[in-house]
Formats: C-alpha cells, structure tokens, sequence
C-alpha cells in the first residue's frame, strides 16, 4: 500500500467514526434563544408600558392636572380627539397634543418621598 491510499483509509475510517456535524437545529438553537431573550427582556415590557400609557392618556377628563412631555404642569379645560388644552397659569391657556402627555398628577398631589 501507498501512503497515498492509506492516508485515504484513515480518513475513510475517522468520518465513518460518527464525528460528523451536529444537526441543523441545533446550530440555530443559540440564535432562538438570544430572540427570546430579547423579547422577554426588552420588547415585551416596552409594548406593556406603552399600552398602560395609551390608557392613562384615554382617561384623560376636564379638571385633571397633567404633566406634559416636555414637563409642563397644568390644568386640562378642553379635550378633543388629538389634542387637549391646558391651563398652565390662569388665563394662559396652551393647545397641546393628546399624546405628549406624559402623566396624570393624581387629587392631592403625591405623597412625600419620606412618610
């Protein structure tokens, strides 16, 4: 025999072995698992705070004390579909789009940081 044809059957014999690649799945197992992660970790707290924020914004009455997006404090004295106005000082009244209203101020204002 050559060392040509037995290096052929060395090879022959180690593949024949069962060292072969491990199935596709498996390879695409790491990539599922970062997707999930960053669904669970990031994409899906993110859709839950929108939604809690689309509801607070559509709970919006006359009366309510609002914070805006831009961190104005006011009153709401009118409301339509897409936009509110807000009563910043007395007499002096702002046209404000619904959606850049960041927080509702709940009767009473908070509670102090200490009690």
């Amino acid at each position: 025999m050559t060392s040509t044809s037995m290096l052929y059957a060395l090879s022959s014999a180690a593949a024949s072995a069962g060292g072969g690649e491990p199935p596709v799945w498996l390879q695409f197992m790491p990539l599922v698992a970062m997707g999930a992660i960053f669904w669970f970790l990031i994409i899906r707290p993110q859709m839950r705070q929108q939604k809690q924020h689309r509801e607070k914004i559509a709970g919006i009455k006359k009366n309510d004390m609002v914070v805006t997006a831009g961190g104005l404090v006011g009153k709401i004295t009118k409301i339509d579909e897409h936009y509110c106005e807000v009563e910043l000082a007395p007499g002096m009244k702002v046209k404000a789009v619904r959606s850049t209203i960041g927080d509702i101020i709940p009767p009473g204002g908070t509670a102090p940081a200490n009690d």
